[in-house]
C-alpha cells in the first residue's frame, strides 16, 4: 500500500513554468510505472506523461515538448516540468502509479494505474 501526494499547482500566466512533484509514502519492492493524468473542465482525465518501469517514456502529443518527467533517484519522488504553459493546460493534475506491471508503453490506460493522488490544480491564464 502507498500513497501519493501531489504539490506545485499554481496560477499562472500562458507561457510561464511550474514543476508539479509527486511525493510517494510507502515502500515499494520493485520496480513501478508512475505518470501524470490531468482532466479538464467538461472532458474525460487523460494521461499526460508516464515514466513506465522499463524506462521508456510517453508524451501526449499536446504536451510534447512542453513538459518533462523525471523521477528521483530513489524512486520516491515524480515529478513534471511544465514549461510554454497554455491556458489549454489548465486542470486537475494526478499522479498515478501501476505497481503491478501492468502499464505498458503507448497510450497510457488510466485502469492499469491503481494508486492516485488526490490532485494539484493548475489555472493558466491568457
Amino acid at each position: 500500500q502507498i500513497q501519493l501526494v501531489e504539490s506545485g499547482g499554481d496560477s499562472v500566466q500562458a507561457g510561464g513554468s511550474l514543476r508539479l512533484s509527486c511525493s510517494v509514502f510507502g515502500y515499494i519492492y520493485s520496480s513501478y510505472s508512475m505518470g501524470w493524468f490531468r482532466r479538464s473542465s467538461g472532458k474525460e482525465r487523460e494521461g499526460v506523461a508516464i515514466l513506465y518501469s522499463e524506462g521508456a517514456t510517453y508524451y501526449a502529443d499536446s504536451v510534447k515538448g512542453r513538459f518533462t518527467i523525471s523521477q528521483n533517484n530513489a524512486k520516491t519522488t515524480l515529478y513534471l516540468q511544465m514549461n510554454s504553459l497554455k491556458p489549454d493546460d489548465t486542470a486537475m493534475y494526478y499522479c498515478a502509479a501501476d505497481l503491478w506491471g501492468i502499464a505498458k508503453p503507448g497510450t497510457p490506460n488510466e485502469a492499469d494505474f491503481h494508486y492516485w493522488g488526490p490532485g494539484t490544480q493548475v489555472t493558466v491564464s491568457s
